[in-house]
């Protein structure tokens, strides 16, 4: 393998790990604002210890994400300096802001929230959970601005040294190639976040512990209800792209037959010789996504019928339906690095569509030394991903306690004397 592939599988493994963590992330911390709403408002208590069961997953999924987004982000800054050199000052302006956002705002809100039970008032507690919720979205929003820089460069201008100085920070904000992927990568996590809860709820019920039989019976429900609205808006959002991306990026979905061939020669004459081609495996990938998008709206449809009287619960005959909900909680992260793979090999072979191919992007390396840093930063994000899930899995076994909450006054008092 060349320097070339060694960087692209590195960052590609990465990243592509990275974003499993920000689906769950972003799915979660919604659905435990609006279960705390539901407590704040009613004052029933069982949803109180839904907020806090799921909000205790919620900040393991979110601490061991922030350690993968540091390695993305050191790979960046050592494999990919044509990258950085030529549009740095441009792309970079919007991952700056995202890391302000995601490293100190959302997290400091984070852990005002986590330590806040039971010391401060409900509203403010409420309006800290929103908080967060609403700074991660705002983190996703800019990786979002910056990636839409890179499948379609605007608000820039090339100084007398061919670097890109940006312009205009209003165009990158209303660029064509930002909101339907920003709304269609949103309503993924709702998918990601519904089917988790949805798929633990399934297999905690099934355990038949009467203690916490309602708030499951409620996390399920909830979760099922919202993977369908997202399930719904993710198709929704996905095939509206299929307009810009035939006028922007023409040969994304042209295949492999005469089609292509016929934008081979377009894209030839539009920016010199060069080989436009892209991988038949993002055809594959683009289908995978789409099919497994239908089939997903097709069983939460049915998941939802099923919650009518709580017959996915009480019912023999709807078993099934409950172990296919568990067993389908990796499922939208998979289908979410599908669409990943799409939206970025199929730009190649640009880092920058038609500013910056991706060979140029890559940093002046032997192929010997991204070779081992290959190896290195792919076993790190890989355990990474194991030990969250494995603390998940621990988590999502615990009874329902009072995560988070104060111990009461007697007990500090001992344990002060």
């Amino acid at each position: 393998m060349s320097a070339l592939e060694y960087a692209r599988t590195q960052f590609g493994l990465t990243a592509s790990l990275h974003f499993t963590f920000v689906m769950v992330t972003l799915g979660l911390v919604v659905l435990v604002a609006v279960m705390q709403t539901r407590y704040t408002i009613t004052g029933q208590e069982v949803y109180g210890r839904m907020a806090r069961f799921w909000g205790q997953l919620y900040a393991i999924n979110y601490a061991v994400g922030i350690a993968t987004g540091l390695v993305m982000e050191f790979e960046i800054g050592l494999n990919w300096s044509g990258l950085s050199r030529l549009t740095g000052d441009v792309f970079g302006a919007p991952l700056a802001l995202e890391t302000l956002i995601a490293f100190v705002l959302e997290s400091t809100l984070l852990g005002m929230w986590i330590f806040g039970w039971g010391r401060l008032g409900k509203r403010l507690h409420l309006a800290l959970i929103w908080g967060t919720a609403a700074t991660a979205l705002l983190s996703a929003f800019w990786v979002l601005v910056s990636n839409a820089f890179l499948q379609h460069p605007v608000g820039y201008a090339l100084d007398e040294h061919g670097t890109a100085r940006l312009t205009d920070f209003g165009a990158l904000l209303t660029n064509s190639a930002l909101w339907f992927a920003l709304a269609h990568a949103v309503s993924a996590t709702m998918i990601a976040g519904g089917v988790l809860v949805a798929g633990v709820s399934a297999w905690r019920l099934r355990r038949a512990r009467t203690d916490d039989f309602e708030l499951f019976r409620r996390s399920l429900r909830l979760g099922i209800r919202v993977g369908l609205i997202g399930t719904f808006l993710t198709i929704g959002f996905g095939y509206a792209q299929f307009g810009w991306i035939d006028a922007s990026q023409p040969m994304k979905m042209a295949g492999r037959g005469d089609t292509a061939l016929e934008r081979q020669a377009e894209l030839v004459q539009r920016f010199g010789p060069g080989d436009y081609l892209v991988s038949g495996n993002v055809g594959v990938a683009l289908g995978l996504m789409i099919q497994i998008a239908n089939l997903l709206f097709l069983v939460l449809a049915v998941a939802q019928a099923l919650t009518f009287r709580d017959a996915l619960i009480h019912r023999r005959w709807a078993r099934p339906m409950s172990w296919l909900l568990t067993a389908l909680i990796p499922v939208p992260m998979l289908t979410a690095i599908a669409g990943w793979f799409v939206r970025e090999e199929g730009r190649q072979p640009w880092a920058v569509y038609g500013l910056l191919r991706t060979a140029d992007a890559v940093s002046p390396m032997s192929a010997g030394a991204l070779r081992w840093s290959t190896f290195g930063f792919s076993a790190l994000v890989v355990a990474l991903v194991l030990l969250d899930w494995w603390l998940l899995a621990r988590a999502a076994a615990r009874p329902p306690g009072e995560a988070f909450a104060p111990e009461p006054a007697e007990q500090r008092q001992e344990a002060l004397v």
